[in-house]
C-alpha cells in the first residue's frame, strides 16, 4: 500500500495544510504544489529600485508586493522612473514580454524642458545612436506644450536600458519626469502610486495581443 510522508514522517491526516517548504512524498515520489499563474500591477513610485533584493538597504519594488506566492518583476524601471510595472510567477509570460523579437509596445509620458522640434521627431523615428553600439528608437504618439515645457507620449518596442533618458541626452533635452503609462495592452489607469492590483484572466490574455 502506498504511503504519504511529509518531511520524512508518515502523514495520515487528509486535511493537512501543506506548507511551501514541505517535502511531500507519495509512494516514494515527490509531489510539488502547482501554483496558480498570477500577474500583478504596481504603480512604481520614484526613488525605488527594480530588484528583488538590495544589499545596500535601499527601497525596492518588492517592498510594495504583499503576496504569499513568489513573484518577479517583468523588465525594469530605473530608480527615477515611475508608473506601470508588472510582476508574475509565470516564467513563460515573463520571457515573452521581455524578448526583443516580440516588439511588445510600452508607452511613456515624458516631460522635458523647452520645445521638441520636428527634426527631433524625425530622428526618433529613424533611430538615434545612444552609445554602447546601440540605437534608440521611439514612436511619437502625442505632443503638447505647456508653460515652457513639452509633454510627449512615446512608444518603445525594444526597451534598451534607460533608452528614453539616453535618447534625450543625445538630443540635448533636459528631462523633467518619466512615467510608464502602459505595457502591451494593459494601461496604468487610475491606480494610485505605491498601490498594486491583480490582473484578471482577460487582462492577462490581452498581454499576448499586439
Amino acid at each position: 500500500m502506498a504511503t504519504t510522508t511529509v518531511n520524512g514522517k508518515v502523514c495520515l491526516n487528509p486535511a493537512y495544510d501543506v506548507k511551501p517548504n514541505d517535502i511531500v512524498l507519495y509512494d516514494g515520489r515527490r509531489l510539488r504544489i502547482i501554483e496558480e499563474k498570477k500577474v500583478i500591477m504596481l504603480h512604481k513610485p520614484k526613488n525605488v529600485i527594480t530588484t528583488v533584493k538590495d544589499t545596500h538597504g535601499r527601497k525596492t519594488v518588492m517592498d510594495f508586493i504583499n503576496y504569499k506566492i513568489r513573484l518577479f518583476p517583468i523588465g525594469r524601471l530605473d530608480k527615477n522612473t515611475t508608473g506601470l510595472l508588472l510582476f508574475t510567477n509565470d516564467g513563460s509570460l515573463q520571457n515573452y514580454l521581455t524578448h526583443p523579437r516580440n516588439n511588445i509596445p510600452k508607452d511613456y509620458e515624458v516631460v522635458i524642458e523647452g520645445t521638441f522640434e520636428d527634426r527631433n521627431i524625425r530622428k526618433l523615428k529613424r533611430g538615434i545612436y545612444i552609445g554602447e553600439n546601440e540605437y534608440g528608437k521611439a514612436e511619437l504618439i502625442n505632443k503638447r506644450i505647456d508653460k515652457g515645457r513639452t509633454n510627449l507620449s512615446l512608444r518603445l518596442r525594444h526597451g534598451k536600458k534607460r533608452e528614453i533618458r539616453r535618447i534625450l541626452y543625445r538630443l540635448n533635452k533636459k528631462l523633467i519626469s518619466l512615467k510608464r503609462m502602459s505595457f502591451s495592452n494593459i494601461k496604468l489607469g487610475s491606480l494610485e502610486e505605491g498601490k498594486t492590483r491583480e490582473l484578471s484572466i482577460e487582462e492577462i490574455k490581452l498581454l499576448y495581443k499586439k
